[in-house]
């Protein structure tokens, strides 16, 4: 019971604290209405009876003040923005810790909102984006982007290479279920037929299947060499965008965003066939369209500027080199493989007629690296070759990775501005 009256006590003792208007309020209706109590001044101003009581019997009305938010001035600013970007390396703690040693006390959060506007500048220089137009026939730009996509009623992780005029905004798209090099390379060459010339200039990311590593210091990459001969053979250069900057290469970056939110979504396929099918269907309508930034129907601008500067194909295009695949053949009795004529004999490849021909001739070491050529040979109809039992490559009429001409050390090149 004792408890409950100090509590009771206490509440009565405590008022709270009102804005002076209201005071003056309060003395201005009891001066206008002497018969009015405390309890309808009160109820009028919507406070407390007891408010009303205190302050007409004097209480003074208190005014809260709060002190002024401290600000640097220019010379401590300008100082503060210095040490930020030398000996402090943008932490903020750091420059608060160097001002206190120069004498200068400051709160943190009062240097912090003095260094914000200069962050903020900062951060928008860094991530600012001139855009980079090409001239007709200057520039494609390629990349891969992948999906699950629904086919046969089963969901397919499907890769798509996408390949994008600079100038134009024409679009090619191929479908595959990997994004090996030669994956990339028959993409390219698909996108070279489908845009009937070749661009001065192919523009690449960092993928592994591309690039076999980097030199920050000298600013230059190195090329893969199977990619790099592939691209020599078409007459067409090599450049590389910066790593972890994907704008660099936004036109694509945005086509392969416009391939996956466009022209696959809500698409079911019944099969591979049909998905590959569907793909020149939809890049017809995807160069019909009026694209967001030149504001032209891309097939439009292509044939009006960009197609006549395109160089026109090799009348025979290069050929890909084929993967290198391995088998393991059995342990009993010798083994009779077919080999082409060009890697047994060292003969060209004949114009018409089987490729691969079948005769007995010596053992041969498992994983022999090559066939040395015959010096007498003249074609039989067949030849072949009989060795132990081991691994051997499939496809022996694939040149070895290692040997390429004029390609056997990574290409360097500059990266792309």
């Amino acid at each position: 019971m004792a408890i409950c009256n100090e509590v009771e006590a206490h509440r009565i003792a405590e008022v709270p604290m009102i804005r002076p208007d209201k005071v003056e309020q309060i003395q201005l209706l009891r001066a206008q209405h002497p018969r009015w109590g405390n309890r309808r001044i009160a109820q009028e101003l919507g406070l407390a009876r007891n408010t009303v009581r205190d302050y007409l019997r004097g209480k003074e009305a208190l005014v809260q003040s709060r002190p002024a938010r401290r600000a640097l001035d220019e010379a401590t600013v300008a100082l503060a923005v210095a040490l930020l970007d030398g000996a402090a390396e943008g932490n903020g703690v750091v420059v608060r810790r160097l001002l206190a040693a120069r004498g200068i006390d400051v709160a943190l959060r009062t240097l912090e909102r003095a260094l914000q506007p200069y962050r903020q500048r900062a951060r928008a220089a860094k991530s600012a984006t001139v855009r980079f137009e090409t001239l007709p026939g200057e520039q494609l730009q390629i990349d891969f982007g992948q999906r699950m996509v629904s086919i046969g009623g089963a969901p397919t992780r499907v890769f798509f290479f996408v390949a994008v005029l600079g100038f134009s905004r024409r679009i090619f798209v191929r479908a595959s279920l990997s994004s090996r090099q030669e994956e990339w390379r028959a993409g390219l060459a698909g996108a070279f037929a489908h845009f009937g010339g070749l661009p001065r200039a192919v523009l690449i990311d960092n993928d592994g299947a591309l690039v076999v590593g980097r030199d920050r210091e000298t600013d230059t990459a190195r090329i893969h060499p199977g990619f790099a001969a592939f691209c020599k053979d078409w007459g067409v250069a090599v450049r590389v965008c910066h790593p972890y900057r994907p704008r660099t290469k936004g036109k694509t970056e945005s086509g392969v965003k416009y391939v996956k939110r466009n022209g696959i979504a809500g698409q079911d396929f019944a099969s591979f066939a049909a998905l590959t099918a569907w793909l020149p269907q939809w890049m017809a309508l995807a160069d019909g369209r009026i694209h967001g930034t030149t504001h032209e129907r891309p097939h439009e601008r292509f044939e009006r500027a960009e197609k006549a500067a395109l160089q026109p194909l090799p009348s025979i295009p290069p050929a890909h080199e084929p993967r290198v695949l391995k088998r393991t053949v059995a342990a009993s009795g010798p083994t009779l493989f077919a080999v082409p004529i060009p890697r047994a004999t060292g003969w060209s490849r004949p114009a018409s007629g089987p490729t691969l021909f079948a005769v007995p001739i010596p053992s041969l070491p498992p994983l022999y690296p090559s066939i040395p050529p015959s010096p007498v040979a003249t074609p039989p109809s067949t030849q072949a070759i009989r060795g132990p039992p081991g691994t051997f490559d499939d496809d022996v009429d694939a040149t070895p990775a290692d040997k390429f001409d004029g390609v056997d050390d990574p290409v360097e090149l500059d990266w792309a501005a």
